[in-house]
């Protein structure tokens, strides 16, 4: 297995792969770019297939992080790290005490937080061996996903304000695919606003409790991308825009909080060829470590919730800019985004 030559390795300024004998722990620690500051990025445990797939996911989720974090204005780079495993049957506190101890050993390079697989709960285990943590639940943020919820929410409102020239979203179409914490959150948002809702998810427990709650309608899994909307918001896997559900969409906008929503970054282009404006993923999702970021506040003021809820806000005036540039260079939504994220952290160190 090779580092350099992985088709997702971009100039990566580290990649640490740490191991415990005594807990079986295996994990890689991908830093992409620090000259915004240290590298804040969640842990992901995964039973992946291999060794390179875990690779391959820590090297491209690290690079979306330092792209994350520069157009959410943080004094962060990016970073990530995974754990090769079964968060439901091999996660143990020991075994998270020793990923801990593996981020001690960088010196405040990496900050770690909960990600897919790991939890508030385990970074309070984290916090016994390294101060290098962020997204506690005790004097810290927690749950990120409510901060991720209401950011996507800005965002739908900047993409809809865009789009089709609303500034009100009640009686807005909308269809959520996927109501785990953050989409339901985001079903709820919507609601009080008067959307329409159409939802899918693969627990059909989520789905009924939706109807009942928001009077929300019910979608088939298969056929979430045939639905006639205003709004298609992906909140579960990611490569959910690719060859064979661009073409269904019936939609004006695609605003959500999926990783990686765009099978291949011509994608993008293909949704500004239909007419759909495109609300690029990482930036509307930055709700979540946007809030964790307020935990590195002003020495002695600690977290504050609203000023770190204002801050998420400002995703709205940043896909505004995003829009509005993408427009006058002539090019994709994404394409535009990254431009504007490559001017911050390639030119110059935030003070």
């Amino acid at each position: 297995m090779t580092v350099f030559s992985q088709q997702d390795f971009d100039g990566h300024e580290q990649v640490v792969f740490a191991s415990d004998a005594e807990t079986g722990l295996r994990a890689i620690i991908a830093i992409h770019n620090t000259v915004r500051g240290p590298a804040l990025g969640g842990c992901r445990m995964w039973a992946y297939a291999s060794e390179g797939d875990a690779v391959r996911d820590a090297l491209r989720l690290s690079r979306g992080m330092t792209y994350k974090n520069a157009l959410a204005d943080l004094p962060f780079g990016g970073g990530k790290s995974v754990i090769i495993g079964d968060a439901r049957s091999q996660k143990s506190p020991e075994l998270i005490a020793a990923m801990g101890r593996a981020v001690d050993r960088l010196a405040g390079r990496y900050i770690i937080a909960e990600d897919v697989g790991t939890s508030v709960e385990d970074m309070a285990v984290v916090r016994n061996v390294t101060r290098h943590v962020a997204g506690l639940k005790d004097g810290g943020s927690g749950d990120p996903s409510p901060a991720t919820a209401r950011g996507v929410f800005m965002g739908i409102r900047a993409a809809v304000d865009y789009r089709l020239r609303r500034n009100s979203l009640d009686g807005l179409r909308v269809v959520v695919q996927g109501l785990g914490h953050v989409g339901w959150d985001l079903c709820r948002q919507l609601a009080d606003e008067g959307v329409r809702l159409s939802v899918s998810d693969i627990r059909q427990d989520h789905v009924e409790r939706a109807v009942e709650t928001f009077g929300a309608a019910p979608i088939d899994t298969d056929s979430i991308f045939d639905v006639e909307a205003d709004v298609f918001a992906p909140c579960a896997l990611g490569a959910v825009i690719n060859d064979n559900t661009l073409p269904r969409l019936k939609v004006a906008v695609v605003a959500g909080s999926s990783n990686n929503q765009l099978a291949e970054d011509r994608h993008g282009a293909l949704l500004a060829e239909r007419g759909i404006l495109y609300a690029p993923d990482y930036v509307i999702n930055a709700g979540g470590v946007i809030n964790i970021s307020h935990e590195f506040g002003p020495s002695g003021t600690g977290y504050d919730r609203a000023t770190a809820f204002a801050h998420v806000d400002r995703i709205h005036d940043t896909l505004m800019t995003i829009f509005k540039r993408a427009d006058a260079d002539g090019v994709p939504t994404n394409v535009a985004a990254d431009r504007i994220a490559e001017e911050r952290f390639k030119l110059s160190r935030v003070a």
